[in-house]
């Protein structure tokens, strides 16, 4: 794997920014994970599911936008790759699938998703959805969403090519 370039969460912040660092930080780990492999690595399929390393960056492309610009700031048609026709459609890929372009698209999504989130308190719900959630419920959500599919991503990574570690 490339070089580690992460920043690790603070260990002596506020919780915005602990909060904000951990997911960051585990954001990061996508990139780690990922990077160098080919296109037909990456959408190579070692399991019985769909999951691949290019599905998985796929899927947190479509959460990011989902929670932070559906669900937080009620923005209407999101773009994502899953329907009720389609329920799996964000880890569909193929061999031609750019994983550089689904990267790159990746921190896009989690560039708008900081954007978004500098507009609101931990303490203020969430414009679309359930409306239920809060600003805070969303980042440790996602804290849980992107820490479980790095673990996803260490196991494909190790299978793909025996890369191991953080």
């Amino acid at each position: 794997m490339e070089n580690d370039t992460r920043v690790e969460p603070p260990e002596a912040a506020g919780e915005r920014e602990t909060l904000i660092g951990f997911l960051d930080y585990f954001r990061a780990t996508v990139h780690l994970k990922a990077a160098g492999l080919s296109d037909a690595d990456g959408a190579k399929q070692l399991l019985p599911s769909l999951t691949t390393v290019s599905g998985l960056v796929q899927h947190l492309t479509d959460v990011e936008r989902l929670w932070f610009q559906d669900r937080i700031d009620g923005q209407q048609g999101v773009p994502l790759r899953w329907s009720a026709e389609d329920p799996d459609g964000e880890f569909r890929v193929s061999e031609s699938d750019s994983l550089v372009r689904l990267l790159a698209d990746y921190e896009a999504a989690c560039g708008q998703s900081r954007e978004v989130l500098a507009r609101y308190g931990l303490e203020d719900r969430c414009r679309g959805g359930s409306k239920g959630q809060s600003v805070r419920w969303v980042l440790v959500h996602m804290i849980e969403e992107t820490s479980r599919h790095c673990g996803h991503l260490d196991i494909l990574r190790e299978l793909l090519d025996g890369s191991t570690g953080d």
